[in-house]
């Protein structure tokens, strides 16, 4: 990864958090169950979701995002280098759907080349701790024409604490800069609310 001037916003800030284990990550993992819907459903609608894709989605905690695409038709794929968090997530998933959960790290995705149409990572890349080798895995498993997007939760300039945890607008466009030195193509940075929290989705493709 490159390093950062002084004083510039990493966009994987937090990647040195000591991640999610034992009972306090499975109660970390029981607040992420709720009111994550909402995101989940911009993550569809920005993809374009549909039964023709095999989403992927990297850093998927208990899984909403993924079972949301689920709920669409697509073949899914959740990833998570926590154990609590993937056994949260195996408990909620009900019904007929096709959803695959696979202990994992955005830096060494255990998928094969070209195996996914989307990829996404929501509220999960700020704690990548080696961001460019991420994206190399992301544009890996992309198939050409594969769609990828990163939503983080808007925050306050300054801000300390859980409240930090997301990017704020200047973040989201050095992110979006990164993807483009990887390869990636038609990136974009637009601001949504879903809900009562701002999002920030950064879309592109592979080439």
């Amino acid at each position: 990864m490159t390093t950062p001037e002084p004083g510039a916003l990493a966009p994987n800030h937090h990647g040195a958090h000591p991640g999610f284990s034992g009972v306090t990550g499975f109660l970390a993992g029981l607040t992420m169950v709720l009111g994550r819907r909402r995101v989940a459903r911009l993550a569809c609608d920005l993809a374009g979701v549909s039964a023709d894709d095999h989403v992927v989605d990297v850093g998927c905690g208990p899984g909403a995002g993924a079972r949301e695409a689920a709920r669409r038709g697509a073949e899914v794929t959740g990833i998570d280098p926590a154990s609590v968090m993937l056994g949260i997530a195996r408990r909620l998933t009900f019904g007929d759907w096709s959803v695959t959960w696979a202990e994992g790290v955005a830096e060494d995705l255990p998928l094969s080349d070209e195996a996914a149409t989307v990829v996404w990572s929501l509220a999960t890349v700020h704690h990548w701790p080696l961001l460019d080798a991420g994206l190399a895995e992301v544009r890996r498993v992309l198939e050409p024409g594969g769609r990828f997007l990163v939503i983080e939760r808007k925050t306050r300039p300054g801000a300390k604490g859980l409240a930090s945890h997301g990017w704020v607008t200047d973040q989201a466009e050095t992110f979006a800069e990164r993807c483009r030195h990887e390869g990636f193509a038609d990136v974009t940075v637009a601001r949504h609310k879903p809900g009562w929290i701002p999002q920030l989705a950064v879309s592109s493709t592979r080439p």
